[in-house]
């Protein structure tokens, strides 16, 4: 994805069980490698991970108003 993404929109990267297919490869983006999950961000499961996350998207929203 070299433009990036917008909020919201699935990485096309990610495999269907929510894994990055380039993780510890060289084009993985700078930004996913530099991630930290937190667990005000990602929460203690993935179905709280996927609440904030969507929340945060949406609430960040520049087309939004």
């Amino acid at each position: 994805m070299p433009n990036g993404k917008a909020a919201g929109e699935r990485c096309v990267h990610l495999m269907n069980d929510d894994r990055c297919a380039l993780f510890g490869d060289p084009r993985r983006p700078k930004w996913c490698n530099d991630f930290k999950a937190e667990p005000e961000f990602c929460g203690s499961s993935k179905e709280e991970a996927m609440h904030i996350l969507t929340w945060l998207n949406e609430e960040s929203d520049p087309t939004k108003v």
